[in-house]
């Protein structure tokens, strides 16, 4: 039997959302529930509060207007799995507790990261508020993604939009939750791509969507030929991607850049032409050499064509990376505040990379791979575990792989030497050339490493057992790549350029000396990932774990083995045991009270007792079972996401209850004061906010007025239309002339409840100041009739009905057409006058249907709102 998810109309909910409730937790049962919902086009799934996201390789329907208005401030359950409801538990969380979130996006490459984080920072976007300040933030948040895609993005072979560099983004919000900041962390920008490609695979985007988008007279003015005459494009002989248009990319790159008021677009000349022309009175050589030496004595050293490609090609690397470094700085002047209230992070860095060649680029995006999934273990699976022990919570331990091990082979300094320092050793002692370099790294490493069970070399490279997998790199060219030297003399060469832009680019002081060795390349990357280690573990981790279903790129695709794989190695198994096993909640006892003190008479405004007492005395108030949570030492365990949702509800509803009583309050003063300021027309004897109850016995609200010329029922109600659309005003409902009057009814009983007997119709209302309204009225009517007001007491209102003779039969009238009409599957009681009711099952007339989700409905000749996911058509 199909079934169907309750908050959508006629969709079939497929597997199951949360894979904590999987019958078998078994790699093979995670794998078939990924791929049932991934062929019914769900592409998320949790597990706990962890979501795993399968990219669908095209545009899926939800993520419109209607999906933030439904995840905004609703629980994680109320709703089908979805990055928003992931993103408005960080902001809530940032709100609620005032800590620092961020969120972690990993997976492979072409996994879906990047759009997973376009899809964070739009949803942050629209559901935080602020004004034109606040907005020209979120602008340029928003206006940075195309921009850093343009240049930092390219075709591999395994994603048309690979991320060729890692993003952290952090977005800076006021303690109202307004972003009002933001800040852009860069680091491994595969800087080698500017100068060669493998097959299959393009340069960065921002090439080819200035060759294809740029008009006649910028062709012209820069001399723009085709992409096969530039040999820094040709390689690979791939200059189209499937589904991208490089032209209009370009036309959006553009517009983006000059509201960011970023430089013009100026990459570095694609083919070795070129030359940058000294000031007035300078002169330079064509760069043919290179000087050694130093400030007293110096050479010049002829280059030879292995020489000056490698030159070429470095210079062309620099220009590259330092103007990418520029755009980011660019957007960080834009956004960037003093100082900092709360931030939302959200890392979108490289997916973990195995290719037929792996070179110094792979080892080190797979090493900060090796680190973020480190941060995982040690927060959802290692922390976790060993929390429960330091807590003296009942607990059996989980067995998992900890890939601290392969960090410490690659990152460590002693004892044994990592990679990188064998690396760093080795490039210290290189000459200008670096011949046999490579050969001296492997012998090294052999020596250092060579008995570490997750090391092998072979007779080009050596092979890693990462956490994803056996990787083999390639020596050749590692200790060139990771120098990263560029001769003083070109730096000097770009600092006599006639462009400014360019010499702003090079700001280094040539003239001062430098005895301390060269940073390379990996010891900056190995800082940079430590340093980001650093920054997310102050911050509240949230997890999305991307999976790409197939190599082909196409939807519906699903490659078994290849998931399989991914589910391996990104632990999904024993996370799902953990969680499973474990606790859904923890607090420290004091933040714990501070949250739902409000729920007894005992704790709330103080508790005055031990905080652990507190807290039980909360719980056991509440009724919640005993195996549903356990007390630690300074925190209490709850063990399922309902019992803590079932808090948060009755927390809410005390807040609701109390708002009701304030506005209650406010209305009748509010009532009060308006009134008053009519005295000067008509006096008013009397004003109170009464229950007005129909035939059904609904209440309704009404405003009660009695004054000399009679007696003034007035309702509030909502503008449908105009400008003031929305807005809610007084309407008078009934006036009763004192003459129409014939008596008032009360009940034997000590109520508030009276009738007003009335010619056309009665009306039964209710008030708190019952008896003041009757005294009152019994004045005026006699002093208006000049007769006494005739009061009865009665348990039971009766009416005389004639019945000697039949009535004569009614003409017959034609039915109206019959227009859409829906079926309530849940009651739903209206909450303002412009709302309808209806109990399960009701069958009424559907008026119109709006994207807003709310409905126009025509029930028992009412016509109001109500939500349209609480019906089905029919």
């Amino acid at each position: 039997m199909a079934k169907y998810h309750w908050q959508s109309q006629n969709v079939k909910q497929s597997g199951v959302d949360d894979m904590v409730l999987l019958s078998k937790i078994t790699e093979d049962a995670i794998v078939e529930n990924l791929k049932k919902r991934y062929l019914d086009d769900y592409i998320f799934t949790y597990i706990g509060p962890v979501l795993i996201s399968v990219n669908p390789f095209k545009q899926m329907p939800y993520f419109t207007d209607r999906e933030i208005e439904l995840y905004q401030g609703a629980a994680q359950y109320e709703n089908p799995p979805h990055i928003y409801a992931l993103s408005d538990n960080m902001y809530r969380n940032m709100m609620i507790d005032g800590e620092n979130q961020c969120v972690i996006i990993s997976g492979e490459s072409g996994a879906g990261k990047t759009v997973a984080a376009k899809y964070i920072m739009g949803y942050i976007s629209k559901v935080s508020g602020g004004g034109a300040k606040v907005q020209h933030v979120k602008d340029i948040i928003l206006q940075s993604n195309p921009l850093l895609e343009a240049f930092g993005n390219a075709k591999t072979v395994r994603n048309n939009n690979s991320s060729r560099f890692g993003k952290y983004f952090e977005i800076q919000f006021s303690r109202g939750g307004e972003p009002d900041g933001g800040k852009i962390s860069n680091f491994l920008l595969e800087k080698s791509r500017v100068v060669s490609q493998n097959d299959s695979e393009r340069n960065f985007h921002i090439y080819y969507q200035l060759l294809e988008g740029a008009n006649a007279q910028q062709k012209e003015g820069l001399g723009i030929m085709t992409p096969d005459y530039y040999y820094y494009l040709n390689q690979s002989g791939t200059y189209k991607v499937d589904g991208t248009n490089d032209s209009k990319d370009f036309q959006e790159t553009m517009v983006n850049n000059t509201h960011l008021r970023a430089s013009p677009v100026g990459v570095p000349s694609l083919s070795p032409g070129h030359r940058s022309q000294p000031p007035p009175g300078q002169t330079h050589q064509p760069k043919d050499g290179f000087q050694m030496g130093g400030k007293s004595e110096s050479i010049n050293v002829t280059l030879n064509q292995e020489q000056a490609t490698y030159t070429r090609d470095a210079l062309a690397k620099a220009l590259y990376a330092r103007l990418f470094d520029y755009l980011v700085e660019s957007i960080n002047r834009a956004i960037q505040k003093p100082h900092e209230e709360f931030s939302i992070g959200v890392l979108d860095i490289y997916g973990f990379e195995i290719f037929q060649k792996n070179g110094f680029e792979q080892f080190c995006i797979n090493f900060v791979n090796e680190k973020l999934q480190q941060i995982f273990i040690e927060l959802t699976l290692k922390a976790e575990q060993e929390e429960y022990v330091q807590e003296g919570i009942k607990w059996t331990p989980i067995e998992y792989f900890n890939n601290k091990i392969v960090c410490d082979l690659i990152e460590n300094k002693l004892n044994p030497p990592g990679i990188m320092s064998v690396l760093d050793d080795v490039c210290a002692t290189m000459h200008a050339k670096g011949e046999g370099a490579d050969g001296t790294l492997l012998q090294k490493l052999q020596a250092a490493v060579g008995t570490h069970e997750h090391f092998n070399s072979w007779n080009s490279g050596f092979v890693i057992h990462h956490y994803a997998g056996k990787v083999s790199y390639e020596v050749i060219g590692f200790c060139e790549r990771n120098r990263d030297v560029l001769f003083p003399d070109l730096i000097e060469l770009m600092q006599s350029s006639e462009y400014e832009f360019i010499r702003s680019l090079f700001p280094e002081n040539l003239n001062t000396d430098k005895k301390s060795r060269p940073t390379t390349a990996g010891s900056k990357i190995k800082k940079q990932a430590n340093d980001l280690v650093n920054t997310l573990m102050k911050c509240t981790p949230h997890y999305i774990r991307c999976i790409k279903p197939n190599e082909t790129k196409r939807p519906k695709d699903w490659e078994e083995s290849r998931v399989k794989h991914q589910v391996e190695y990104l632990g999904l198994r024993e996370n799902i045991r953990v969680r499973r096993a474990g606790f859904a909640y923890r607090r420290l006892f004091n933040k714990f009270l501070m949250r739902y003190a409000i729920l007894t008479t005992e704790t709330w405004p103080s508790w005055r007792g031990p905080e652990q007492q507190g807290v039980l005395h909360l719980l056991r108030s509440v009724n919640m079972d005993t195996d549903q949570y356990q007390m630690g030492r300074t925190k209490v365990f709850v063990k399922n996401p309902e019992s803590l949702f079932l808090l948060e509800e009755m927390r809410e509803r005390k807040f609701d209850t109390f708002a009701r009583i304030i506005q209650k309050s406010w209305r009748r003063y509010i009532a009060r004061k308006k009134y008053e300021q009519m005295r000067e027309e008509e006096r008013v004897d009397f004003a109170d906010s009464v229950n007005k109850f129909d035939r059904r016995f609904k209440t309704i609200k009404r405003d009660l007025i009695l004054t000399p010329k009679g007696i003034y029922l007035i309702g509030r109600e909502k503008e449908k239309k105009g400008p003031d659309k929305g807005v809610i005003k007084e309407v008078l409902k009934r006036k009763l002339e004192f003459a129409s009057i014939s008596g008032v009814s009360l009940s034997t009983r000590q109520d508030d409840f009276f009738i007003l007997h009335e010619a056309q119709y009665d009306s039964l209302l209710e008030s708190n100041f019952k008896t003041e309204f009757l005294s009152l009225l019994s004045k005026r009517y006699e002093e208006v009739t000049k007769r006494k007001l005739t009061i009865s007491f009665a348990d039971r209102k009766q009416r005389k009905l004639s019945i000697n003779r039949r009535p004569p039969p009614a003409p017959k009238v034609q039915p109206p057409p019959v227009g859409p009409r829906c079926r309530a599957l849940y009651q739903y009681v209206g909450q303002d006058t412009d709302e309808i009711s209806f109990e399960v099952n009701d069958v009424f007339e559907l008026v119109k249907e709006d994207p807003s989700g709310w409905w126009t409905g025509r029930i028992r000749g009412r016509e109001g709102l109500f939500p349209g996911n609480y019906v089905e058509k029919i």
